[in-house]
């Protein structure tokens, strides 16, 4: 949690199906600044154009714990040209493969999928 200008920024998970409930509940309590909020689909589209959030996800928590393709090839026994291909957006991510990554970035699976 940080505070800065006297807000005070929430992360959270919750359940796919509740996102949007929860998103206006926010909005009704805490309306939204139409200059300085966007949405993380807006995000996504402006900072990573062309890329799925799933790719800057995974390169993101990889960078994060310091460790290359190759180590985290060597972690999740996924061959380290599956992690370039779903880093560069040519190779989804199942289920299975988001636990093992997840397993080694120390993130929860479901934001890969």
């Amino acid at each position: 949690m940080t505070i800065d200008d006297g807000l005070v920024s929430l992360q959270f998970m919750v359940h796919p199906a509740n996102v949007e409930r929860i998103k206006k509940f926010v909005e009704s309590v805490e309306p939204v600044d139409e200059e300085g909020s966007i949405s993380l689909d807006e995000f996504f589209g402006k900072y990573f154009p062309g890329e799925t959030e799933a790719a800057v996800c995974l390169r993101g928590s990889r960078t994060r714990e310091g460790l290359t393709q190759k180590q985290l090839s060597d972690l999740t026994s996924i061959p380290q040209r599956h992690i370039s291909e779903i880093e560069t957006g040519k190779r989804t991510i199942g289920k299975e493969t988001a636990r093992k990554l997840a397993t080694a970035l120390n993130i929860d699976y479901r934001v890969f999928l």
